[in-house]
Parts: C-alpha cells; sequence; structure tokens
C-alpha cells in the first residue's frame, strides 16, 4: 500500500489487515516468515511514532510491525462509517483487556502464533505487559517504555473494622485523588482525570492557538527540549504538585492552556531536527482528521472501575517473560505514578534491567531513535 505519511524511511511499508471488529492500519519491515516484533505507540501518537525504528530492528532479523491501535490513525471500525469516535459511544472496546485483545488477535492475523518481543511505550507499554502477563505462550519478551507496570494489585484485604471503613468510602482511588488535589493551593487536577471529562476531546481539537501550536508545544513540553524537565522518583502521590502542568495541570485549564505558556521558540521549533514541522503535520493531519476521542476513550476505561474490574483475575500475578524498561533521562513518565518502577522489578520474575536513555524526554524513539535501537538490540540479543 502507499505510505500515507511523508519522510518514513525507505523500506517501511504500509498494510490493513482485518483484526476483529477493526481495520488495522500498520507499518511494518523484514521478511514475514522472520520471528515478529510489535511496536505500540501511546497517546497522542500513532504508529508513525517508532518511524526511526522500524527499519533497524527488522535488519536483526525480525518481522517489525506498528499499529495504529483501537482508536487511532488509520484503523477504523468498519461498522463506524467513517465517523468520528463520540464521548457517547459503547467505553468497553478501549477497556485494558480488550486492547490486549486486540494485539492477540493482530498476532494471529498477521500468521504467528508467537512474538519475539512486544514494545510499548506510554499507554502503549501497560498494554504490552498485559500481553506478556496474560499470554506469556505468545508473547516471548515484553520491553515498557516511558510508563513502568506495577503490575495488578492483589485484592484487598477486607475483615473486621478495615471493611467497614471500604465499604463507607466508594469513591475510589482516582475520584480520592482528584478530592485531595483539588484542596491544594492552588487547587489542581490530575490529567487523566481531565482527559476522561466530556470536554477534553474539544479543546484540543479546537485550540485557542491552533492544533498545529498546540501539537508542538505538547511535543516539545515533554522532551528533553524544555529545560523544565528535572524528573526525580516522589516519595508518595503529596508530592504530586512537582510535576510539570501537563501532569498535574491547574484546575480551570484545559490542556492546551497548561501548555501554552512554555511552548517552544520559532528557533527552538526550527532547531528541532526529531519532529520537524513536516512530521509534526502528520499528527496535525491525523488528530485533526479522526479527532482525539479514541485515544482519550482509553483514560476513561481506566478511571472507570467498571471497566477494569475485570483484569483483578490476574491479581498478584507476575510478567515471567524476560523484561526491561526503557525511558528517557528527562522523561518525568518514569516516575509520575511513584514507586512504580521500583515495583516493576518484583513484578517482573525476569527483569532484565533499566535504560534511561541521554538527552532524551517522553519521546525516546522519535528524539533518540539510535540510542533506543542500541538499548532494543543489546535485549533482543540477549
Amino acid at each position: 500500500m502507499e505510505l500515507p505519511w511523508p519522510n518514513v524511511p525507505e523500506g517501511v511499508k504500509s498494510s490493513t489487515i482485518k483484526v476483529r471488529d477493526l481495520d488495522m492500519h500498520f507499518l511494518h519491515a523484514g521478511e514475514r516468515e522472520a520471528p515478529l516484533i510489535l511496536l505500540l505507540h501511546g497517546f497522542p501518537e500513532l504508529s508513525y511514532s517508532w518511524r526511526e525504528i522500524i527499519v533497524p530492528l527488522s535488519q536483526l532479523g525480525y518481522f517489525v510491525a506498528a499499529p495504529d491501535q483501537r482508536g487511532y490513525g488509520r484503523t477504523v471500525r468498519p461498522a463506524s462509517q467513517g465517523k468520528q469516535v463520540a464521548y457517547e459511544d459503547e467505553l468497553a472496546p478501549y477497556r485494558m483487556l480488550n486492547l490486549t485483545q486486540d494485539i492477540v488477535a493482530l498476532v494471529h492475523g498477521l500468521g504467528y502464533d508467537t512474538a519475539a518481543a512486544v514494545i510499548g511505550h506510554d499507554f502503549g507499554s501497560p498494554v504490552a505487559a498485559h500481553c506478556a502477563l496474560i499470554r506469556p505462550d505468545i508473547f516471548a519478551s515484553v520491553v515498557c517504555m516511558s510508563a513502568p507496570y506495577a503490575g495488578q494489585p492483589r485484592h484487598p484485604t477486607v475483615f473486621g473494622e478495615e471493611h467497614h471503613v471500604l465499604a463507607r468510602d466508594r469513591r475510589g482511588a482516582w475520584a480520592t485523588l482528584n478530592h485531595h488535589l483539588a484542596l491544594l493551593h492552588p487547587p489542581m487536577k490530575h490529567y487523566t482525570t481531565y482527559y476522561s471529562t466530556p470536554s477534553a476531546n474539544t479543546d484540543m481539537c479546537n485550540p485557542p492557538q491552533g492544533l498545529q501550536a498546540f501539537l508542538r508545544a505538547y511535543f516539545h513540553m515533554k522532551s528533553a527540549d524544555w529545560p523544565g524537565n528535572n524528573p526525580h522518583p516522589l516519595e508518595d502521590i503529596s508530592q504530586i504538585l512537582k510535576l510539570p502542568h501537563y501532569y498535574a495541570m491547574p484546575i480551570q485549564q484545559t490542556m492546551p492552556e497548561a501548555v501554552e505558556a512554555h511552548a517552544p521558540s520559532q528557533v527552538e521549533v526550527l532547531r528541532n531536527s526529531w519532529l520537524p514541522d513536516e512530521e509534526l503535520s502528520v499528527y496535525v493531519d491525523e488528530f485533526g482528521r479522526t479527532g482525539f476521542q479514541g485515544g482519550l476513550n482509553w483514560y476513561r476505561a481506566q478511571v472507570d472501575a467498571k471497566y477494569t474490574e475485570d483484569l483483578g483475575v490476574f491479581a498478584g500475578k507476575k510478567i515471567e517473560v524476560p523484561a526491561m524498561f526503557i525511558g528517557g533521562v528527562k522523561d518525568w513518565g518514569v516516575y509520575q505514578s511513584p514507586g512504580a518502577l521500583e515495583k516493576m522489578k518484583e513484578v517482573c520474575t525476569d527483569f532484565r534491567g533499566i535504560t534511561l536513555v541521554s538527552n532524551a524526554g517522553h519521546w525516546v524513539q522519535q528524539e533518540r531513535p539510535k540510542d533506543l535501537f542500541e538499548a532494543l538490540s543489546g535485549f533482543l540479543r540477549k
């Protein structure tokens, strides 16, 4: 298929296959007889985010596929008849267990029984982790990037007085967190909860500064280019105010407003070699066409206990295949969930280590693809 986007390296191809209720678009390289590697993007990203890493990985002797996941890019539900995802649409398809099933079905749809590795970035990281957790017979190894996987917690002990305390508090963890954030001075809110509101998609599709300027500021502020990123471990959730405003947001602000004050200068834009305007335009065009609601629904399903309850069957289960974590030295995503990185070492019984890439922020595969390749190739060779 003709490549849908500019500046895709030679050797990368574009295809679409039927995966469950989706026509799933994916970029790929390598021989179909070679072992399979899957690359899973996060928010607000696309298969295009992996453009610089697909061919180098394939040259190690793999068939490498990077899909547009459910709700993103050129992947569509034929039943939607071309309509944008709406806030009122059914949310269950975006719950974690269903997103994981999409990837299992993709493996089979590509003609494989197993994958040598599943590699996930940002919100793609927990999808990759659940693939390895639930189907170690399919996914032989896993790499989580920028979002450590802390495991599915054991069911709480409910006995005696503790039972009554839990019974009285039905707000849930996310509601409790935001209740405390709102009491701070100044009052704050968590970005995950903001992404779950009915207004988030409209805010982000129609920002006052324009969609291109908004996405430029968003990608810039979460990269190593923004001097405000000096991440470090947080002792507990009470330290959330140390997070930048793209994570801990002023309570009255939209995401476009939260990042606008830190937008790059024209000189900084011209100096950006990892996401020049021509490549940023891919995100502007795609999200301008599809909207953000498909990706935002992943967050909505995460904060609604009704859509995470089915994961309880895996409570306390550990990832038993080889695993590693990769992030950027300037990536607050590594630490935004206090203790998660340390817990990942315990959750993975064959943990192969942590690599933090120098001069990289949140977008490691775009900011420092050569360094990422070195880290991944070392893991895969072992």
